[in-house]
């Protein structure tokens, strides 16, 4: 015979200091990124203009590239 407990189905409850941790842990991450997306737009703001041809990024698009928005088409031959 099977039994069927009826707080089987039901989520456990979340405290709210597993929320607060939750919440530090994306406010610390977002700092992270802020941070290290800083540093990758300060050095790469320092080559020149040859090697961020190479690598496929206009000096006016250096931070839209560290966001990830990088044109595809920039750098293409025809």
């Amino acid at each position: 015979m099977t039994t069927i407990y009826s707080t089987a189905a039901q989520p456990a409850p979340r405290s709210s200091v597993s929320g607060f941790f939750r919440l530090l842990g994306s406010w610390v991450n977002g700092i992270v990124t802020y941070f290290a997306r800083r540093q990758a737009i300060q050095t790469l703001s320092e080559l020149d203009d040859r090697a961020l041809r190479d690598i496929g990024i206009e000096r006016s698009r250096i931070e839209s590239a560290v966001r990830g928005n990088v044109d595809p088409d920039f750098g293409r031959i025809m």
